[in-house]
């Protein structure tokens, strides 16, 4: 049985010296409206699909809440019978932590991109504007634009010119793309975080040329007027022999002076064997062509700029060890660095990289607590029979996904609120699918005693695609209210005037963090200036 935990007593365990994980329950959207700080967001329909990688220790603390409209009180009994056994619920939700006087956020990845803000601030990390670069180009500087996010972001706009170098690739790879020190570096992202982080992980691994982080990204070069490009691939440059012993010594460098430690195999398998004890988190920062060649059995790929980027999306107990792998250390060092300045102490990288290890190859499925229920699987082409003869068809993706691309005539709807949602339709029966068919299935079991007859694709969205039926994008008429995505400016559709209004809205929202943490319930980092 959950207990209750107030807000006072919630923040002194927060900030305390225990393992601690704290969950939001509630749609993202909602969650990304108001929230503590500190808490990591899984909703209510995917704690299967997301609890075990965030908080894979069962004797975890962990602390439950929501908006108090009972969210957690589902969440804590699911949790229970799935094998956790320290569980709280906050009193009176979200709303009790700020009428107790503390600070509540707004955005995702809150912490991470205040720490942007204070990185800049504390280290005084040199930008220039969006004006200022399209004065170097058309002055044709010797200059190179690196675009620190993944390459999905980096297709659907860059900077002109710009070559795709995420996060902690950027000193691993740097020398390849700008080998003249005389080339002056310009870094940018959709807004700022990792713009600045990117820049100053240049500056701190001792790159002689002259690096300045683009302020305020693409969103700043739009809102100046100047045109995106659009649907680019241009990857990073392949790492010469020279070049990687460079990188390496440049991360050694900035690792030694974070004070990063290292593990070997030895300290690793000993911290696997106290698991159930203390929390371990074994992330492998490389890229995803790299992970998915060969990994560590039972790592996650969690790509070094992502991982400073989004920490609370990789690791939501806090005060946890963190082992970090790069066979060729640089992703790792510099990643370390900065999960050190963010306040995680026990992160360490694997030393002994890959050698001696249990690998796997290929992509990994997030880990699944507990059984799957026994459902009805059926092929597509009996599932689009059972559609033209009347059955409702539910697509339970992403909603963002689903305007993308999803199966011709599938409403969209989530797990949350699906018995209701079919109750009001009046379907007598469904066929739900979902790009991760397990959660398909789930939602199929969570109606097994509702009266609806559910079926369920097996293989799921792709399975569909790959039998050759037909696909659709937009939102047509969804079956809930779209809240399971907090949405960045440019992901709502809205006319220019909208979207640039959101623009300057988010990045004044950014600037502003690094004040608000200051401020009761927000955070302090860790300083290394010199």
């Amino acid at each position: 049985m959950a207990r209750t935990i107030n807000a006072r007593e919630l923040h002194d365990a927060l900030y305390g010296t225990g393992e601690i994980a704290l969950i939001d329950v509630r749609p993202e959207a909602v969650f990304g409206a108001n929230h503590i700080l500190l808490a990591a967001n899984i909703p209510l329909g995917l704690l299967e699909l997301r609890m075990a990688d965030l908080v894979p220790r069962l004797s975890v603390s962990v602390v439950l809440c929501d908006g108090g409209e009972g969210l957690a009180e589902l969440a804590a009994q699911r949790l229970a019978d799935l094998g956790y056994t320290d569980l709280s619920i906050l009193e009176g939700g979200v709303n009790a932590w700020g009428a107790a006087g503390l600070e509540l956020f707004s955005g995702l990845y809150v912490p991470s991109k205040a720490f942007g803000e204070y990185v800049e601030h504390e280290y005084e990390t040199p930008s220039v504007s969006a004006e200022e670069l399209h004065q170097m180009m058309e002055q044709g500087e010797d200059m190179v634009v690196l675009d620190s996010r993944p390459m999905g972001e980096f297709t659907m706009m860059n900077i002109p010119t710009g070559i795709d170098m995420p996060g902690a690739e950027l000193v691993y790879r740097v020398q390849e793309a700008a080998p003249d020190p005389e080339t002056t570096i310009v870094v940018n992202c959709a807004g700022r975080t990792r713009s600045i982080i990117g820049a100053q992980s240049l500056i701190n691994a001792g790159v002689p040329n002259k690096v300045v982080a683009l302020r305020n990204g693409t969103m700043g070069w739009h809102l100046a007027g100047y045109q995106l490009e659009h649907g680019n691939m241009r990857p990073p440059p392949a790492v010469s022999p020279e070049g990687g012993d460079l990188a390496r010594q440049r991360s050694r460098a900035a690792a030694d002076r974070f004070g990063v430690r290292r593990a070997d195999a030895n300290m690793l398998q000993g911290w696997r064997s106290e698991s159930a004890d203390r929390t371990l988190y074994v992330l492998d920062v490389r890229t995803i062509e790299e992970f998915e060649a060969g990994h560590i059995a039972g790592s996650r790929h969690a790509p070094g700029g992502q991982l400073v980027q989004s920490t609370d999306s990789f690791m939501a107990t806090h005060r946890a060890r963190v082992v970090l792998v790069d066979p060729e250390f640089v992703r790792a060092e510099m990643s370390a660095s900065w999960l050190r300045q963010l306040g995680w102490e026990e992160v360490y990288v694997l030393e002994s990289g890959l050698d001696g290890q249990n690998l796997e190859k290929g992509s990994r499925a997030s880990v699944l607590l507990g059984d799957l229920p026994s459902v009805d699987l059926v092929s597509p082409e009996e599932a689009k029979r059972n559609i033209e003869a009347g059955a409702a068809f539910i697509d339970l993706t992403r909603s963002l996904d689903h305007r993308d691309n999803h199966p011709e005539g599938a409403r969209w709807g989530k797990r949350e609120t699906l018995d209701h949602d079919l109750k009001t339709i009046g379907a007598a029966e469904a066929v739900l699918t979902a790009a991760d068919p397990r959660l398909a299935t789930l939602a199929a079991g969570d109606l097994a005693d509702s009266g609806i007859h559910c079926l369920v694709i097996d293989g799921g969205s792709r399975a569909w695609e790959s039998a050759g039926l037909p696909m659709a994008a937009g939102m047509g008429a969804p079956l809930a209210p779209l809240d399971d995505v907090f949405m960045r400016p440019y992901d709502k559709n809205a006319g220019k005037a909208e979207m640039e209004r959101r623009m300057n809205a988010y990045l004044t929202w950014e600037v502003g963090l690094v004040d608000q943490i200051g401020r009761a319930g927000g955070i302090s980092f860790q300083s290394y200036r010199t």
